[in-house]
């Protein structure tokens, strides 16, 4: 059992890594929001299914009850990858993923709402340390506020996603390739739904060139399908609020590269830096509190 916690705790790290190089890309594609997000769910949806084709015995097969489940979690991702990917074009990198970390505050107020658990007062605290953090940011960086609260509504969807795959993965009903699937097949129903209505889908939709085509392909293979099952297995032996305080360190990968590639640090200021620095610090004392309170418990 420990082994298998140490090994999910290790490849949830390659994956923040993983996720740390996907604002990356979101900036490098010269697409929208709307587009990109599609053409990731859906080229993962073929690579998916390949998979299931030619490596896994897995079936398809599932109950109606699962089907909305995995409908919602759909939605859900949906929703936060456009907020995500939208929030990077109308700001920036470093701003969004900074956003990010507050889900893990987040999570720390919805899930014992969900479950029925009390709020601890020191995570009453600090989430007030990660509220002052937002506060300098917003007050630092004035000019991207609507990249800001686009990042912090990105960061709720986030949540919500996983409190619901982890609740998926408490039913012990389906395995994550399987969930992965019908997830990411209904969100890119729901997406392509919705661009049809809103004619979304012009002449040079697919006129794609070579670059975007390359991002894309990373996006959508490593940056999802592989991600996206591997991030559903490895909740399995770790709780919804170690993953998120994991998460927290996909700003410090995603901050440092768009400094070496984007040069973003010209243009934000050094309050911003102390406001993620804020916002990270509260996050991980709270898991630290939060363990030693578990483990004292035991």
């Amino acid at each position: 059992m420990q082994k298998d916690k140490l090994r999910s705790l290790i490849t949830l790290h390659f994956l923040v890594v993983i996720w740390g190089f996907t604002s990356i890309l979101g900036a490098l594609i010269s697409l929208d929001s709307y587009s990109i997000v599609w053409y990731r769910m859906v080229l993962a949806v073929v690579i998916i299914f390949i998979y299931f084709i030619f490596f896994s015995k897995e079936s398809l097969i599932v109950n109606k009850l699962s089907l909305l489940y995995f409908f919602s979690g759909g939605l859900l991702i949906t929703i936060h990858w456009i907020l995500f990917f939208h929030a990077i074009k109308i700001s920036s990198i470093s701003i969004t993923v900074s956003m990010l970390s507050t889900g893990a505050f987040m999570t720390s107020i919805i899930e014992p709402i969900i479950y029925k658990k009390k709020v601890l007062l020191y995570e009453f605290l600090l989430g007030l340390f990660v509220i002052i953090g937002v506060f300098i940011i917003f007050d630092s960086e004035k000019e991207s506020i609507y990249g800001i609260i686009t990042g912090l509504f990105s960061a709720f969807f986030s949540v919500l996603f996983t409190l619901l795959n982890s609740n998926l993965i408490n039913m012990k009903k389906y395995k994550p390739n399987t969930t992965s699937f019908y997830e990411l097949f209904f969100g890119s129903i729901i997406l392509s739904l919705w661009m049809s209505y809103n004619q979304m889908f012009h002449d040079d939709f697919f006129n794609l060139n070579n670059l975007d085509m390359l991002w894309l392909f990373i996006l959508s293979s490593v940056c999802t399908a592989y991600a996206f099952i591997y991030s559903i297995k490895v909740m399995k032996h770790i709780s919804p609020y170690t993953l998120m305080i994991s998460w927290n360190l996909e700003p410090v990968y995603a901050i440092i590269l768009s400094l070496i590639i984007f040069k973003e640090k010209e243009i934000l200021s050094s309050n911003f830096y102390i406001g993620v620095s804020i916002i990270i610090i509260s996050v991980f004392l709270n898991g630290f509190f939060k363990y030693n309170y578990t483990y004292n418990k035991k």
